[in-house]
């Protein structure tokens, strides 16, 4: 719920300069709008997350390039959704899954888009 909430917010134009979503949901009924979102994005997604599929991804790029925003989506390959949380398995859900790679990468990728925005 995290990544949906603080893209929410820089959608509605929030005073903030960046944003991170971790495998959250792309879908909104409230798109950006150009002029309004102004807070720079990354996100970090699965490829094989069933519950951000492709289509959701793509979407998500289209409505971020049509309102000018800074943004940046990085795909982690065979990645399912949950990848940040080592406890994944015990939701019992096939859906979710940790992965110690891509948590680690999109940690590092976290750290390195701060860095450049904030230093």
């Amino acid at each position: 719920m995290g990544g949906n909430f603080s893209l929410g917010l820089a959608r509605e134009g929030a005073p903030l300069r960046a944003v991170v979503s971790f495998h959250g949901g792309l879908h909104t009924e409230s798109p950006a709008q150009r002029g309004q979102a102004k807070a720079k994005t990354l996100v970090c997604t699965g490829g094989d997350d069933q519950l951000v599929p492709l289509e959701q991804v793509n979407a998500f790029q289209a409505e971020m390039t049509a309102a000018g925003v800074d943004w940046q989506v990085i795909t982690y390959g065979g990645v399912k959704h949950n990848f940040t949380d080592p406890d994944a398995a015990r939701l019992d859900n096939p859906a979710l899954e940790y992965h110690k790679l891509a948590d680690e990468r999109s940690w590092n990728a976290m750290a390195g888009f701060f860095k450049e925005i904030f230093a």
